[in-house]
């Protein structure tokens, strides 16, 4: 089941919302929360559903046998149990195909193709339920004796399929201790609303126009595309962890941001630590650190970044071209950090973002196209091997649609921070202008999630880009 469906905001959420509140204390309400997540997980996965929950309880087990163990060693056997059986769960499923795949290039070598479908979501959960194993080995948290509610942070359905990957340490006290306050629910719709505009006003249509550009065969189209995909990418990712961060919100969990603004950076660090937080942070605290960080020798930090890096790109998807989208970028990060640090410090603001946004656009080419072949060919058009500069089909759909590009620069500034901003401010004066901000934020909801509607009774195309990691 997906967020931005008729069956979710008109069936689905309500039953769930109604069911949740008529329940009288916590236990009945994460009955009910657990419940309806695996149903949540089941409408789209009726198989794999088994594989989560099998997931779960091993590091749930495992969680449970370092919190037992009478010896260091015992405490590393549960801890290299639950890393293994996770991560070889992961690279089963994901990355066996991939694997038989190169294999086969080798001459003599003919392995029969294996094809598995690719569980949905199974990167987010696994990742979820490896940072409370570490956080336990580590002593971050202590050992949950529930199993129900284990389950119920593992596949709590706002952030269950796409993130952002909440760590079990963030939310741990409010599993069984949590409230939700007329403000805290007020602020998860409008947050949930935000996050579904973004997702079927701006991604979907930005990215039912990618391949016109880009099969156009023009400079001009090309890169107009990329800057559409790399729209679509945006809203359509930061728009679900929106709707999850508001979804949980109205739940009383509190989700950390995963995203702020990245478009806005004004260098590739900047960008990384704007973009994909939770994913990140992940790599950054239980490998980049472990690995030893930049507390090492130069060669060495060099080294961590790589890995962190090819993991990265690895993570996203069994595909050279996400390998090569990951060490990309780990190599501009090692550049920025030990050759044009000095250099890109002392250009002026606008030179810094344009650079920025230059080399992220390039990488989101590397992203959009698995074949190589064709990786190559597009890189080509985009500096000039194209067969015109620019086509008189490119410049309509320019016009056409230069309201919505407009519409996707502005959002992706923080305007929209600034306006909830003077909202608050307003919305804690007393007399009119408390009004007037409620009235305000009330008409915003109510537009966008009319007009939402709308699209989702008369689109067909509503794709989830996330769904395939």
């Amino acid at each position: 089941m997906v967020f931005s469906t008729l069956p979710f905001v008109y069936f689905f959420f309500p039953v769930c919302l109604i069911l949740y509140f008529a329940m009288p204390n916590i236990r009945a309400k994460n009955a009910v929360l657990l419940i309806m997540s695996l149903i949540f997980y089941a409408w789209g996965e009726p198989v794999w559903v088994l594989l989560m929950i099998l997931t779960a309880l091993v590091n749930y087990a495992c969680g449970r046998g370092i919190g037992a163990a009478v010896s260091e060693g015992q405490r590393k056997f549960w801890f290299v149990l639950s890393v293994a059986a996770s991560l070889g769960s992961l690279a089963f499923f994901k990355y066996t195909g991939f694997l038989i795949e190169n294999l086969n290039l080798i001459p003599g070598v003919d392995i029969p193709a294996w094809e598995l479908s690719l569980p949905i979501g199974i990167s987010f959960y696994t990742f979820q339920s490896l940072s409370y194993t570490i956080d336990v080995y580590r002593g971050n948290t202590a050992v949950q004796k529930s199993y129900a509610d284990f389950l119920l942070y593992v596949c709590l359905f706002p952030q269950l399929i796409a993130g952002p990957i909440v760590r079990y340490v963030d939310v741990a006290a409010e599993i069984n201790v949590r409230k939700t306050s007329l403000q805290d629910f007020t602020k998860g719709i409008t947050r949930f609303l935000t996050g579904l505009g973004k997702k079927l006003l701006l991604a979907n249509y930005c990215g039912g126009l990618i391949e016109k550009y880009m099969e156009g065969g023009s400079v001009v189209g090309s890169w107009v595309g990329l800057i559409m995909f790399a729209f679509q990418i945006y809203f359509d990712f930061s728009g679900y962890s929106d709707m999850a961060i508001g979804l949980g919100r109205m739940f009383g969990f509190h989700f950390k941001e995963n995203f702020n603004y990245p478009y806005c950076c004004d260098s590739i660090t900047d960008f990384w630590r704007r973009w994909h937080i939770s994913l990140s942070s992940f790599f950054r605290d239980y490998v980049y650190i472990p690995l030893g960080g930049n507390r090492c020798s130069k060669a060495k930090n060099i080294r961590n970044i790589l890995i962190v890096w090819g993991l990265t790109g690895l993570w996203h998807g069994a595909s050279w071209n996400f390998i090569l989208w990951g060490l990309y970028f780990g190599v501009l990060l090692l550049l920025e950090k030990f050759v044009f640090r000095k250099l890109i410090e002392k250009l002026p603001g606008f030179f810094r973002h344009a650079g920025a946004l230059f080399f992220v656009l390039i990488g989101w080419a590397l992203f959009y196209f698995e074949d190589i072949s064709a990786l190559g060919a597009f890189l080509g058009q985009l500096f000039g091997n194209a067969a015109v500069f620019c086509t008189p089909d490119v410049l309509k759909l320019l016009m056409n649609n230069c309201l919505l590009i407009a519409a996707c620069i502005l959002v992706s500034t923080p305007v929209g921070r600034m306006l909830h901003t003077v909202n608050v401010r307003m919305r804690r004066k007393r007399g009119a202008a408390m009004h007037f901000a409620a009235l305000g934020t009330l008409t915003y909801d109510s537009v966008l999630l009319a007009v939402c509607t709308a699209v989702m009774v008369s689109s067909t195309y509503n794709p989830f880009l996330y769904f395939r990691f």
